[in-house]
């Protein structure tokens, strides 16, 4: 069965993120599940104003609001803001540096 949502009205609990991932404090950061197949998952993920340090999954997403870039251990970095459709690769060690509340959907693929 198809469904439509206003993305604006999927509410997202935070949570703090923890020691370990948060390296600028009091970073927050929550997601909800819109809907899962035998391949691939998509929600809705949403990052505070902040700095914080992720290990990925493979991932595309599209940003709905917010503003900051993603810093790769490669050095290269991509710039978010409305709009942006990326692409992150499953063992990418990245740097999250958010400044205007981030949202965004994501789809992961599930191994088959």
């Amino acid at each position: 069965m198809a469904s439509v949502d206003d993305q604006a009205s999927i509410l997202v609990i935070h949570e703090p993120l923890g020691e370990a991932r948060d390296i600028s404090g009091g970073v927050t950061t929550g997601s909800v599940r819109l809907g899962d197949t035998a391949t691939m998952s998509t929600g809705i993920w949403e990052h505070s104003v902040g700095v914080s340090s992720d290990t990925e999954s493979d991932e595309v997403f599209v940003v709905l609001s917010g503003r900051g870039r993603i810093c790769l251990q490669d050095g290269s970095i991509l710039e978010l803001a409305p709009g942006t459709v990326g692409r992150l690769f499953a063992g990418d060690q990245t740097r999250w540096e958010i400044d205007e509340p981030l949202r965004k959907v994501w789809v992961v693929a599930h191994d088959r």
